[in-house]
């Protein structure tokens, strides 16, 4: 049965996963950020036994084995532990034997926290503040170029009307497209910087107004699959930017298998979640995922940058909005590539802070 003791009621707020197991090393409670990490479902696992949930690595079972037979704790770093989807983390884990008296029937409490989290957490806010001056300067050098290029424009025009000979005109052509084609660009550079405008919106219809442009622009062989959680709520935000960042995302996937290939759209519901620096009790947690060729290892820590792009041809600006739009909603939104598959996976608040 599930712990609803006072005595553990803090354990729900905490960031890193709580487990605590007795001794047949059944898992009796496990806490919102243990469900985060082992992406699992407490009502699923608890009453299981750890080794049907997660596979241990001998290091961090023989702690185990030694703080039920021996009453020994135990604290270790860079601790494998492999989880039912397959993936591997690699945690700083702690094993710590319960009194008695403390819980009935629970001998062990295991807090296994990522190696990595605050590295990460302090990586993603260094970079944030990168991009955040990065974006700034671009906006202020759009806000200079965009007079002079309709100057440019203008006096092309007024050349066009005065030339006599109509083949010169082509040239005065190349001028103004060329004209436009930047006047277009810097547009898109500060567009990001509009207003939000928040209703309360439905993440699954946006994820199907992504899917119904995807399938329009690549009708011939790129798949695109859902993985819904349909169980989520709705929540409040701007559905255009939210509509927009998802697609620049999928966009360029598909631009990268040249349409040929499979996109997922995958939802799922995350508890106790930090997102800029504020803990929500709810969140949703999107993923886009692809089996392209993964993203050139030389830009990954600049993906996110104005004008950083691995395609060619491409302006680079589609990730920046997208992590624009994302941050104006409280977001986070993160990258792992490798040739075969990129996971884009973004993070948003459902309630207040």
């Amino acid at each position: 049965m599930n712990v609803t003791h006072a005595n553990f009621a803090g354990l729900d707020l905490l960031a890193s996963a709580v487990l605590l197991i007795d001794d047949s090393q059944a898992i009796r409670y496990l806490n919102p950020a243990g469900e985060n990490l082992l992406a699992v479902s407490s009502r699923s696992v608890v009453g299981r036994r750890l080794g049907d949930v997660c596979k241990c690595s001998s290091t961090l079972q023989s702690a185990i084995d030694n703080g039920l037979h021996n009453n020994w704790g135990y604290t270790g770093q860079n601790i494998a532990l492999g989880r039912a989807d397959g993936e591997t983390l690699h945690l700083n884990c702690t094993v710590t034997p319960l009194r008695p008296d403390i819980a009935a029937g629970m001998r062990l409490l295991l807090e296994l926290q990522p190696i990595d989290h605050h590295l990460a957490a302090s990586r993603e806010e260094r970079l944030i503040e990168q991009q955040q001056a990065n974006r700034e300067l671009i906006r202020n050098l759009a806000h200079e170029i965009k007079n002079p290029l309709g100057g440019i424009r203008g006096a092309a025009q007024l050349l066009e009307h005065e030339l006599g000979n109509p083949s010169l005109k082509e040239y005065t052509q190349v001028i103004i497209k060329e004209a436009d084609r930047l006047q277009d660009l810097m547009q898109r550079l500060l567009t990001p910087h509009r207003a939000m405008l928040p209703a309360t919106v439905n993440i699954h219809e946006i994820l199907e107004r992504v899917r119904s442009l995807l399938r329009a622009e690549f009708p011939e062989s790129l798949q695109v699959r859902r993985d819904y959680d349909t169980s989520l709520p709705e929540l409040v935000g701007d559905r255009e930017q939210l509509i927009q960042a998802v697609l620049n995302i999928a966009r360029n996937a598909a631009q990268a298998m040249a349409g040929q290939g499979e996109i997922i759209l995958r939802t799922r519901a995350l508890r106790q979640v930090t997102l800029a620096k504020k803990r929500y009790r709810l969140a949703m947690e999107i993923k886009v995922i692809d089996n392209g060729p993964g993203i050139p290892e030389d830009i990954r820590e600049r993906m996110f940058y104005p004008l950083v792009s691995g395609r060619e041809g491409g302006n680079g600006l589609g990730l920046t909005i997208a992590q624009n739009f994302i941050q104006h909603h409280q977001g986070s939104i993160d990258c792992h590539s490798r040739p075969g598959e990129t996971v884009f996976t973004l993070r948003l608040p459902v309630e207040s802070a």
